[in-house]
């Protein structure tokens, strides 16, 4: 699972609420925690990662733009969760063809549910 965003305050909340094993009967998760537009990019571009979850509040690349580049340029893009600071913001995750959206700050019972959902769709479409 990869977190993005240039806070690490928020990247280290992401972690804090999942933990290892965010989804009951499913393995415990890794994380890679990136800060930069380029890193994203050159992780995505490595592939193994079933779940991104980007901060919608990074600078200078937010994540709703790197839902939409991610989802334009990767076949059969993973699932991406995007961290929304207000609710008005919901729309813009719909342009950006994010997966899933959570609210920032975050709660983490939210955030686990909306990661598990995510993760059990991969699981789910990987063994189709």
């Amino acid at each position: 699972m990869l977190v993005y965003s240039d806070d690490r305050t928020v990247r280290s909340d992401v972690l804090l609420a999942l933990g290892k094993a965010p989804v009951p009967g499913l393995p415990e998760v890794t994380y890679l925690e990136v800060a930069t537009e380029p890193a994203l990019v050159a992780a995505a571009d490595a592939g193994g990662i079933d779940l991104f979850i980007l901060d919608g509040e990074a600078v200078p690349a937010g994540g709703m733009g790197m839902a939409r580049q991610l989802k334009d340029e990767i076949y059969q893009c993973p699932p991406i969760l995007v961290l929304i600071a207000r609710q008005q913001d919901a729309w813009l995750a719909t342009w950006s063809r994010a997966d899933a959206v959570a609210a920032h700050p975050i709660n983490a019972i939210d955030l686990a549910v909306r990661v598990g959902e995510q993760l059990q769709r991969r699981v789910a479409a990987r063994a189709s």
